[in-house]
C-alpha cells in the first residue's frame, strides 16, 4: 500500500486523515474580490486552528471556495463546516459592509448546503486489494 506521507498523532492513535470541502454563497451570487478570498483564508486558518485542523490549502472564486483540510478523528466534519461558514459570513459581514447586498433571509451567505469528499491515501481499488490479500488466520 502507498506511504502516507504527514503522519499526525493523537494520544491514542496515528492519523492522515483529509478532506476536500466546497462552500457555495447563496444563490451563487458573485459575491468575492481577491481581498475578501484573502481574508476568508485568514478567518478559515483561524477556525481550523481551534479545531486542531491544519487548513492545507485554500483557493476560491467569485462564488465559492475550496479547502484541503487535515483533521483528527475527533473532529466531526459537519461541525468543523458548521463553524467555518458561521463565523466567516459573520465576520466578513461586519468587516466589508459592502456586502450586505448579498446576505439573503437570516443573514446567510453561504448556500446552506456543502460539498465533502475525502481524499488521500491510495485509491480505493488498491485498499480494497490491500485488504484482500491479507492471510487469514488458520
Amino acid at each position: 500500500m502507498a506511504e502516507y506521507q504527514n503522519i499526525r498523532t493523537g494520544r491514542h492513535c496515528a492519523f492522515a486523515l483529509h478532506a476536500h470541502l466546497v462552500f457555495v454563497t447563496k444563490y451563487r451570487h458573485k459575491v468575492f474580490a481577491d481581498r475578501h478570498l484573502t481574508r476568508l483564508e485568514e478567518i478559515m486558518r483561524d477556525v481550523c486552528a481551534d479545531f486542531e485542523v491544519e487548513l492545507v490549502e485554500f483557493n476560491g472564486e467569485n462564488n465559492h471556495v475550496h479547502l484541503l483540510v487535515n483533521f483528527p478523528p475527533k473532529v466531526a466534519l459537519s461541525k468543523l463546516v458548521n463553524s467555518l461558514k458561521g463565523v466567516s459570513s459573520r465576520r466578513l459581514r461586519q468587516e466589508y459592509p459592502e456586502l450586505v447586498k448579498h446576505y439573503w433571509r437570516a443573514q446567510r451567505l453561504w448556500s446552506g448546503s456543502y460539498f465533502a469528499g475525502s481524499v488521500g491515501g491510495a485509491p480505493l481499488s488498491i485498499v480494497r486489494q490491500y485488504i484482500e490479500q491479507q492471510n487469514r488466520p488458520a
